[in-house]
């Protein structure tokens, strides 16, 4: 069973298009004020690449499935463990108790996939103290788990 789909440079475009416009959001650049727009074309990006996988496949069964998540795993947990680490290390070190449980309760929520509604239940994206909470970009991963 083969997962290989064409490559496509337009798509890496869209998604360097993508990236800019969230890091120039975050940055407060005025002309980037709906940096979010960046996150929906991901969705987008990921949604048309996963309907193009599962349609070029005769049969999605559980090998399939299976080889689907072990690739996943595979380009996701090399760059979330060094974060989690270093995350983690920096919490416990330069964050007060509260903080330190709500960071705790957020890596929780992120190994389960569902920060963004952890993140949703304890306050909104926008709110002020999200300098607090160091795993709030995991809330789309968690969307994106779930939409999979």
């Amino acid at each position: 069973m083969s997962l290989k789909v064409d490559y496509r440079p337009d798509i890496d475009g869209l998604r360097a298009i993508a990236v800019v416009s969230v890091v120039l959001f975050h940055a407060k650049y005025p002309f980037f004020k709906g940096g979010f727009v960046g996150v929906d074309v991901f969705f987008v990006i990921s949604g048309y690449l996963i309907s193009r996988l599962i349609l070029s496949q005769e049969t999605v069964d559980f090998a399939f499935l299976k080889t689907f998540y072990e690739r996943r795993i595979r380009r996701l947990l090399p760059p979330i463990i060094p974060v989690l680490l270093v995350t983690s290390a920096l919490t416990y070190s330069q964050l007060n108790p509260d903080a330190t449980r709500e960071y705790i309760k957020s890596l929780l929520a992120f190994l389960f996939f569902s920060s963004n509604w952890y993140f949703l239940s304890i306050s909104g994206y926008f709110d002020g103290a999200s300098d607090l909470k160091p795993l709030l970009h995991t809330w789309s991963l968690s969307v994106e788990e779930q939409f999979y």
